[in-house]
């Protein structure tokens, strides 16, 4: 009898430990989906207002050279993806040799893999900053939301995912919406002002659209890439970042070569540049943290409070953009797409492949 209480006891007080160790846990991990989140809201908006603002402010020195902040970001998130795993072992120097040379040196296929996405993702990045020095932060917000279309439809060709009715949905939704957000507004300026700015919006859509096309072929090939291996995904983000920099360099030399050789690729930097090539680096970390901690309805979330604080500060701090009945019903549809493509209904036989 003593023998049986003594266990009934001890497996009580397990039973208590085990209650208070998940609620702990799932505190812990409330709060760090929630803080995922906040940075992430934070990030993506102020990435592309002070990435507008950086490329439309008329100072008295140079503008910085975009293919250079390209470069300098990706060096960023390389070093920023070395010290995560430097500090992962421990900060041993020897572990971290270790683990670089088996997994990038030794395995030389695996690493090549990664260079058509870093390839595509170097030009994506390129093109953000020409569609934000030709559109204003709230019409590149919710253009960009393409993305989803196109990476929606690059998963069920490449990985055979099966879209629900509501993701086919919400893909019709996010079409008519963005339509919408571009359609012609008329303007009371002068003819040759209004056929520039529509000569540049023109050249910013074009951007921000292969921007989503390469952007949702990539992530799907990277995802893909993920799925196969069983490597870290810091040490995939430093081989992506090996393969972003040798490609930036190559680009800036392309088309800046001029330019850097006379200057150098640090001239017209200021503060502002900096901040905008930290939160170019820091996104690729927050969508990490994002997909480990967070759900679709909150990263849904997260997209509609950008597009709307984009639009609040675009209008009234940036002062270039003048919103219109048109716009605002478009960007409302697409926040409801964004939030119908992550709702998770029950599997059904109804559910489409392409």
């Amino acid at each position: 009898m003593n023998v049986r209480r003594r266990l009934y006891k001890l497996a009580s007080q397990l039973y208590r430990k085990t209650r208070v160790t998940l609620a702990v846990l799932n505190m812990v991990s409330s709060r760090l989906k929630y803080l995922s989140l906040w940075v992430l809201v934070f990030q993506t908006t102020f990435l592309v207002l002070t990435m507008r603002y950086s490329r439309t402010l008329r100072g008295d020195g140079p503008r910085y050279l975009a293919s250079s902040a390209v470069v300098v970001a990706e060096l960023m998130k390389l070093i920023t993806c070395v010290l995560l795993i430097f500090k992962e072992h421990s900060y041993n120097v020897r572990a971290l040799k270790s683990i670089l040379r088996q997994e990038i040196t030794h395995k030389p296929k695996e690493t090549l893999k990664l260079a058509i996405p870093s390839g595509i993702y170097t030009l994506q990045n390129n093109l953000l900053y020409v569609a934000l020095s030709n559109l204003d932060a709230a019409t590149y917000q919710v253009t960009y939301q393409l993305k989803i279309l196109t990476t929606a439809l690059f998963s069920v060709s490449m990985l055979g995912r099966r879209l629900g009715v509501y993701q086919w949905l919400s893909l019709l939704i996010l079409m008519a919406g963005v339509a919408l957000v571009q359609w012609p507004s008329e303007s009371l300026g002068a003819p040759e002002k209004e056929q520039m700015s529509e000569g540049s919006q023109f050249v910013g859509v074009v951007a921000v659209l292969v921007a989503c096309c390469s952007s949702g072929f990539a992530g799907v090939y990277f995802e893909k890439i993920l799925k196969e291996t069983k490597q870290s995904v810091w040490v995939r983000n430093i081989q992506l970042g090996m393969f972003g920099l040798v490609f930036g360099l190559m680009g800036m030399f392309a088309y800046d070569g001029e330019r850097v050789r006379e200057s150098g690729m640090f001239k017209g930097y200021n503060t502002i540049t900096w901040t905008v090539v930290a939160l170019q680096a820091l996104g690729g970390l927050v969508i990490a943290a994002v997909i480990k901690y967070a759900d679709n309805i909150l990263k849904g979330f997260a997209t509609s409070l950008s597009i709307i604080l984009s639009t609040l500060i675009s209008y009234f701090w940036l002062e270039d953009f003048e919103p219109t009945s048109v716009f605002f019903l478009g960007a409302v549809l697409v926040i409801v797409a964004t939030f119908l493509y992550g709702y998770e209904d029950k599997p059904s036989p109804n559910t489409s492949r392409a």
